[in-house]
């Protein structure tokens, strides 16, 4: 007999190229990790301590659509990488953080611009504006096994066939294993847990009827439906 007092939630989920699924924990993504994309949106690029913020596991779709929201009138694209680690723990050193790494996935963290700015202005967190329904589209998770570690190549977003954002993984501020280490410090790190690693610049707004496209060197592409 379940103890549950109430049907336990879904656990979320990102499909595996290949087969088999990846169970989400937590979901940390990086502000402001590429220097080009920290001065579109106002602020210095130089190399200061990281920020995160957080969306939900199961704001994480792999359906390939992306719902525009009811609330917003301007909401952005942002390309990224996603990390996902097979495990974990606290203080975790540099030179072993990419040890805890399973794979990598392209994915979008689509953004309400303008209640994100509300909140901004108002000292407030900014989860209405990134942690809403499906904000974060993601395409299947590969294995360090098949691509190895992604420190460097191409990422770029395409809508509707045209050059949005492009960058390349080498250009982030914070690398994979420092954003590891550093999390490892303030919150214990475990399999499960993944990070949206950064975008570079060239954010901007969709519209129902786009269809955005993400490409990072060595991963599969991923393909999202405004609709």
């Amino acid at each position: 007999m379940s103890e549950f007092v109430i049907p336990a939630p879904t656990a979320a989920t990102i499909p595996v190229a290949g087969g088999g699924v990846f169970p989400v924990r937590r979901v940390y993504c990086i502000g402001r990790n590429y220097a080009a994309h920290a001065v579109e949106m106002g602020h210095d690029p130089d190399r200061e301590p990281p920020f995160f913020f957080q969306k939900n596991p199961d704001n994480l779709d792999a359906s390939g659509s992306f719902p525009y929201p009811t609330q917003s009138s301007d909401v952005h694209h942002e390309v990224e990488m996603l990390v996902a680690l097979k495990s974990g723990g606290t203080n975790i050193k540099l030179e072993d953080a990419l040890d805890h790494v399973w794979g990598y996935a392209p994915s979008l963290d689509m953004t309400q611009r303008d209640l994100q700015g509300v909140a901004k202005k108002m000292g407030r967190p900014w989860e209405i504006g990134k942690a809403f329904e499906r904000s974060g589209p993601v395409g299947p998770l590969q294995a360090v096994a098949d691509v190895g570690h992604l420190d460097s190549g191409k990422i770029e977003l395409t809508v509707n066939g045209e050059v949005r954002q492009t960058g390349d993984l080498n250009q982030m501020i914070w690398k994979v294993p420092e954003m590891i280490s550093y999390l490892s410090d303030f919150f214990e790190l475990a399999a499960g847990d993944v990070i949206m690693s950064g975008t570079p610049s060239g954010v901007g707004p969709v519209v129902a009827g786009d269809t955005m496209v993400v490409t990072i060197e060595g991963l599969n592409d991923l393909t999202v439906k405004v609709v």
